[in-house]
């Protein structure tokens, strides 16, 4: 036997119909053409010195030409677009780490430069310093970024052949005044010819780069710099 089933009282019967008169809400609508807009890269939350002391690790390590752009997204942990939002191209970053190592040594060589000491342990001392940097590195010494990389692509790109000349041009400088002033002390002959003792100077500390950069031993790299020095001293 079929049940009947009642009506809903009058009551209820107008409340659901107000129910679904009811508007819905409303919907956030997208922009013109239907495409949401994407998020532009990545938000500037590195550090610019940060990366570039990791890019830096890696040209000083590999140089310029082997140094792919997935190495330096690796070392900064930023991805291209970020890389090139912040530095530049390829080349405009490798300028700018070859700036900043430039700005490293100058400070490390200026304040050996600035003590007031006689000639032969400010020379060691200068030496000393450069073979610290020279035979660093985590996978093995990687001597000068000047000598190493840079001279390599001074052949090429006019901006870094002038950061390189302008960079031999100020470390002789810096000996030469070494030198005048050891002369005024009366610790060289006045004979001697400060440029040129400069000259040698610097051309001491490319050797020991180039060397360091091939793995002879520091113990090596000493005793020809006691040997270079000791030609430098007699003037």
């Amino acid at each position: 036997m079929v049940q009947k089933r009642n009506p809903p009282p009058p009551r209820a019967r107008a409340k659901a119909k107000a129910e679904l008169s009811k508007p819905e809400p409303a919907r956030p609508q997208p922009p013109a053409g239907g495409i949401p807009p994407k998020r532009r890269g990545r938000p500037r939350a590195y550090e610019p010195d940060v990366a570039l002391s990791r890019a830096l690790d890696v040209f000083w390590k590999d140089g310029f030409a082997a140094t792919s752009l997935d190495d330096l997204s690796a070392a900064t942990g930023m991805n291209r677009p970020s890389l090139y939002g912040a530095f530049g191209d390829k080349r405009e970053l490798y300028k700018k780490t070859y700036e900043s190592y430039r700005n490293r040594a100058r400070a490390r060589m200026g304040e050996a430069f600035a003590a007031d000491m006689p000639l032969r342990p400010m020379l060691l001392r200068i030496y000393g310093i450069a073979l610290d940097m020279y035979l660093s590195g985590e996978d093995g010494p990687r001597g000068c970024f000047t000598v190493m990389t840079a001279t390599s692509e001074a052949v090429f790109d006019p901006d870094i052949r002038a950061l390189v000349v302008s960079g031999l041009v100020e470390m002789d400088r810096f000996f030469a005044r070494l030198f005048r002033i050891a002369q005024e002390r009366g610790e060289l002959s006045a004979s001697a010819d400060p440029q040129v003792l400069a000259n040698l100077a610097s051309a001491t500390i490319h050797t020991i780069a180039i060397r360091a950069r091939a793995q002879v031993p520091r113990a090596e790299l000493e005793a020809l710099v006691n040997g270079a020095v000791d030609m430098m001293v007699r003037g």
